[in-house]
């Protein structure tokens, strides 16, 4: 008998799923041209005719850049947990199979990455490349492949000296063999429940980047970049200036709260923490 998923589950991955959605339909939905703007109707409030959440400094309606937005902001925050995932893997792994010598050189170096606060480590990273995607998946990924390694390598180390595992090489099956059939699958369910934890920290992480100018460059509609454009009007126009801020958060609940969901429904990662957010 199947299980019903617990709302708990069910209403965080529903609103992720709509979200994934509306990234790529938003352009589609958006009632007017995100990049058309007029100084006559610049700073309307929310409730304007035609403009529903007003519009900023260059007379574009909001609403319609928050749409076209959604999907490089999440672009920004999953593409970088999805590397950070693989190469976390891989290198935890390599790390908990590769002895003693492997184990330190990985670890220690990726410690050195670790040290770094992971906002000033982005920054860092993003400032010496030309500002755009690439920039923010680069930089986000350097930031998030440490904490993702040492959770591979809790995992691995757990089970490295398993029965089955001693078993499989007596039969004569290489190192490779054994990452991949036989440890893989046994960390992968937890990666994945931690990655899915990491995405709303990371773009948050994305926007910040772009807010600072080092990420989704203007005019492309991004919400931290929306959030710049609109801050010289937090003074005279509060309720359009915040709105991106809003969103940023609300999708930033989202997703840990589908990490949050996962790690208790599923078991797996269970005792398992935000560790990039540091």
């Amino acid at each position: 008998m199947n299980r019903v998923p617990r709302p708990s589950l069910l209403v965080p991955a529903c609103l992720a799923g709509a979200l994934l959605l509306l990234a790529v339909l938003g352009p589609l939905l958006a009632p007017h041209d995100p990049d058309a703007g007029s100084l006559r109707d610049r700073l309307l409030p929310p409730g304007s005719t035609g403009h529903p959440l007003g519009t900023d400094s260059q007379g574009r309606d909001v609403l319609s850049r928050l749409l076209v937005a959604t999907g490089p902001s999440l672009l920004g925050g999953l593409l970088p947990v999805a590397v950070a995932t693989v190469a976390g893997t891989l290198l935890g792994i390599a790390a908990g199979l590769g002895g003693h010598l492997t184990e330190h050189a990985l670890l220690r170096t990726l410690d050195v990455l670790y040290a770094f606060p992971g906002v000033l480590l982005a920054i860092t990273v993003a400032t010496v490349m030309e500002p755009g995607l690439l920039a923010t998946v680069v930089s986000l990924s350097v930031v998030l492949t440490p904490a993702v390694t040492r959770v591979a390598f809790t995992e691995v180390r757990r089970i490295r000296t398993a029965e089955y595992l001693e078993a499989a090489r007596v039969s004569g099956a290489g190192p490779v063999t054994v990452a991949l059939r036989q440890v893989a699958p046994v960390v992968t369910p937890v990666l994945l429940v931690y990655a899915s934890s990491l995405v709303g920290l990371a773009v948050v992480y994305a926007a910040g980047l772009s807010f600072l100018g080092l990420g989704v460059p203007p005019p492309a509609a991004e919400w931290g970049a929306m959030l710049d454009e609109l801050r010289p009007s937090l003074l005279t126009r509060p309720e359009v200036a915040v709105l991106p801020a809003v969103t940023i958060l609300a999708v930033s609940v989202v997703f840990n709260a589908l990490g949050e969901a996962l790690r208790h429904g599923t078991g797996a990662g269970r005792n398992l923490r935000t560790e990039a957010g540091r």
